[in-house]
């Protein structure tokens, strides 16, 4: 996986490609990776968050 998106990028990509992001990426150790990564998970969560399904599909 390359590095952290732009937000350009977090606010066009669909729910599977932000649930990828949002389990795969690390928890962004500088301050520049935590801004991308709060609107990962608000639009992660918008999108009713993690199912069962999306879970199996992206794997672990």
């Amino acid at each position: 996986m390359k590095g952290f998106p732009t937000i350009e990028e977090v606010e066009r990509v669909d729910k599977e490609q932000l649930a990828r992001w949002y389990r795969f990426l690390p928890s962004g150790e500088t301050a520049a990776d935590q801004k991308i990564m709060k609107p990962i998970a608000e639009r992660f969560e918008k999108l009713d968050g993690m199912t069962a399904e999306l879970s199996k599909k992206i794997g672990m």
